[in-house]
Order: C-alpha cells, then structure tokens, then sequence
C-alpha cells in the first residue's frame, strides 16, 4: 500500500515537472521569437525583408551593408561610450550611497531611521510620471539639463530600492563581526569598507545588475534632461531618433535596433547567475 502510494506521488511530481518544463519552453519560444524577427530582418534586403519576413536570410536576399549603414548614421560608437559613461557612474553612486545608508538604518536604530527607511519605501510608490513636470522645472532652474544631471537624478530615483534590497540582507549578518574589528581598533569607515562592504558583495552584485538594466536601457528621463545636446545621446535616444529619420527603411531600421539590444541581451546572459545567486544567498542567510 505505500509502494502504491509513493509512486502516485512521485508519477504526480514527474508530471508536474514535465508540465512546468513545456510551459517553460513556450513562454521562451514567445519571448525569443521577436528577438528572432529582429535578428533575421537585419540581415535582409529590403525587398527580402517584405517578401518573407519570418524566414531566415538566404543567398538572394542576405547582406551586411544595413550593420554598415546603421553604424555610420546612427553614430555608435559615440552613443554607446555615453550610454557607458553615464550608466558606470550611476551604478557606482548608487551602489555606494545605498550600501552606507542602508548600513547606518540598519546598525544605528533610532526613531529618525526607521522614519528614514519608510520614506525609502514609500518613495518608490511614487510613479516618475507625478515628478516629472516639477523635476524638469527644477532642472532647468538649476542648471541640471546635462549629463551630470542626469546622474544625479539617476542616483536620486534607484537609492530607494537598492536601499531596502540591501536593508534586508544586512539584517541577516550577525553583528558580532563588527563587534570584533571595533575591538581590534577599527574605526568607522574601516569597519564599512573593510569589513561590511565585503560581506555585502552578492548583494551589491545583484543591486549592480538591476540598476545596469534600468538605466542603459532608459528613455524617458534621458529625453528629458540631454535630448537638446545630440553629442551626449544614449543609444535609446539615437534609437528613437534614427528610427523617426529611416521609418520606411526598415532594413536599417531593423539593423540599428538590434545593434542597440544586443549588449543588454550580451549582458543579462553573462549576469543571470549572479542575480540568482544573490537572490538565493539572501533567502540562506
């Protein structure tokens, strides 16, 4: 009678496995396939791309010149440096400050910080569409329409989250570590940058990773504050741009907007395991 009843369970989970796994290749198959378009457009004539959109290019119809085009009239190379110097600043900023603030919240319990940490909370219920008016009027009249400016927003808007995602894990560490490197004559910012920074570094990682994503890939605060300087565009805001100007080339079209997805889709590949790592090693502790 047990045999009987382990194996309908253990037939009841392989079929829920098999189950979960089908649904999981389905909804990659859809999420992939417009990928796919993409890809395979960018590589056909324009003619080829209109007469068989969903096929793969073939010898009548392949051709590299829409990469050579897209490159040249969409300035890549210098867009994608400022997509690179804007987002590493960011992150860095925002990785920093939200370590020590979450660090201080957290050790230093008082009524202020627990009022400080609910208006990190509460902050990020707050839909950007609410703030933008008044932000880019202060903006303006602080002369903050640039790419300095726009770091200083970015830092602004992504503190919060990464605020409380690391509040939470910094709970976890036990505080007799610090106890000990205070006893052994550690002072402040040795304590934090040699003992509790290391400790927090899959968290970091993770933080790291969320924010990368959120600003490479933005558009509307970059349209807001440095769409008037064209030497400072992003690769989403030349994206858009290029997009307006070749609408009815969709060869180029098709070619600069996978050029533009391709370091995200490069970078979510390498950092998916760290982002889980992170996520599991948070649930552990």
């Amino acid at each position: 009678m047990l045999n009987i009843k382990n194996n309908v369970k253990t037939g009841g989970r392989g079929f829920k496995g098999i189950l979960f796994f089908l649904i999981g290749i389905i909804l990659a198959l859809i999420y992939i396939f417009p990928i796919y378009i993409l890809g395979s457009s960018s590589f056909k004539t324009q003619k080829g791309l209109f007469e068989n959109p969903l096929s793969l290019p073939n010898k009548l119809n392949f051709t590299l010149n829409n990469y050579k085009s897209a490159f040249s009239r969409l300035n890549y190379f210098q867009s994608f440096l400022n997509s690179l110097y804007i987002t590493i600043i960011s992150v860095v900023l925002i990785v920093l400050i939200s370590a020590m603030a979450a660090w201080a919240l957290v050790r230093y319990k008082t009524k202020i910080s627990k009022i400080i940490f609910l208006t990190f909370a509460i902050s990020m219920l707050i839909p950007f569409q609410c703030t933008m008016l008044p932000l880019l009027k202060v903006a303006r009249y602080v002369n903050l329409l640039n790419p300095q400016g726009l770091i200083f927003m970015y830092v602004g808007y992504g503190v919060s989250l990464s605020v409380v995602i690391i509040h939470g894990f910094i709970k976890n560490i036990p505080e007799e570590i610090e106890e000990a490197a205070i006893v052994d004559g550690c002072n402040v910012f040795q304590l934090f940058f040699m003992i509790v920074l290391p400790l927090l570094k899959i968290i970091l990682i993770t933080v790291a990773i969320i924010n990368i994503m959120w600003i490479w890939n933005d558009f509307l605060l970059p349209s807001l504050i440095i769409n008037n300087k064209p030497q400072w565009r992003t690769l989403p805001l030349m994206t858009f741009s290029f997009f307006g100007s070749y609408s009815r080339r969709w060869d180029l079209a098709t070619a600069a907007l996978f050029m533009c997805i391709l370091p995200v889709i490069l970078f979510y590949m390498w950092s998916q395991k760290y982002i889980i790592s992170g996520i599991t090693d948070g649930s552990i502790k």
